[in-house]
């Protein structure tokens, strides 16, 4: 398997003493319905190992993820094939799938369970992932989530923490709490929502590092306005679907297509350290290195800049 030296483009992940590349490689869908020796099987480990041996510095998982085949397939690539020089998986601590309950208790039960689905003993960066099931309050609270998380960081079984959801109303107040090295936000930072914008600000006024998951918005900036795509797993409104038109016809004047032009704008921006792209086949990493190279006129931008602040493509 051909590896390059080291991965492309290393940057700082703020003051997470950690380095990634501009895009980092999701695995949301890595192993869904895939149980262990299902016949389709090899095929996911297959693309696992593609992720740990590509050309980027991190693969972002979870402990929910595919019901948690993603990070156990994951594990099957780790024993087969290894990871690549530079490389290195980031994951996420959830609620208990069950009962619900994300407190301290729960971080480290989480947080051992993605350990051993994996393979591993540590992992460098470890997410509070969407705690929108209980009070802020109780997560900050004693013997609450982020008090786990700060013991696992105090302790040097991770190097740093981070938070990682999507509405904006409840992200805002774990970046302010100054607890976090790292924001993880997807589906409100793309060319058809700006509401994140403030959020990255915060983050960045903080040394915070910043992953902007979500670029296509799921589907629909990487398949186009008239594919039927959803935006943030939810029904395009008309407005949104008619500035995506606006958009495709911008990027046709430029011989840019749009899946390229929504990629560059979290690329291009001071706000963003990396940005998270989910893949389902392994073709899909050279795809997107091939898009990342692609030169992307100024006056592009100067024509999306023209239409105005887009219409509000998915609810806080």
């Amino acid at each position: 398997m051909s590896t390059p030296a080291a991965p492309v483009d290393l940057r700082d992940l703020g003051r997470s003493g950690l380095s990634v590349s501009p895009i980092t490689l999701g695995t949301s869908s890595l192993g869904r319905d895939v149980s262990p020796g299902a016949a389709a099987e090899p095929e996911a480990v297959s693309l696992a190992a593609a992720m740990l041996h590509g050309p980027y510095a991190v693969v972002d998982t979870s402990n929910v993820y595919a019901g948690g085949h993603s990070e156990r397939v994951l594990g099957l690539a780790l024993a087969d094939t290894g990871i690549a020089p530079g490389r290195q998986i980031v994951t996420k601590v959830d609620a208990d799938p069950e009962t619900g309950v994300f407190d301290r208790d729960r971080v480290l039960r989480s947080f051992e369970e993605s350990l051993t689905r994996l393979g591993i003993d540590r992992v460098g960066l470890l997410h509070l992932h969407d705690p929108y099931g209980v009070p802020f309050e109780d997560a900050m609270g004693p013997g609450g989530a982020v008090e786990g998380l700060l013991e696992l960081r105090e302790s040097g079984a991770v190097d740093a923490i981070g938070i990682a959801a999507g509405k904006v109303s409840v992200v805002s107040r774990y970046v302010a709490s100054d607890c976090f090295d790292v924001l993880l936000t997807h589906n409100r930072y793309t060319l058809l929502e700006r509401r994140a914008t403030v959020l990255l600000e915060a983050a960045k006024e903080r040394g915070m590092g910043v992953f902007n998951a979500a670029p296509f918005g799921g589907a629909l900036l990487a398949r186009g306005s008239a594919s039927g795509a959803t935006y943030a797993y939810r029904e395009t409104p008309a407005e949104v679907l008619e500035r995506v038109r606006l958009l495709e016809e911008i990027c046709a004047r430029h011989g840019v297509e749009l899946a390229t032009a929504a990629l560059h704008f979290s690329l291009r921006s001071p706000l963003v350290d990396s940005t998270v792209v989910g893949i389902s086949r392994p073709e899909r990493i050279a795809d997107l290195e091939a898009r990342r190279q692609h030169a992307v006129p100024d006056e592009l931008w100067a024509d999306i800049d023209a239409l105005g602040p887009p219409p509000a493509a998915v609810a806080d």
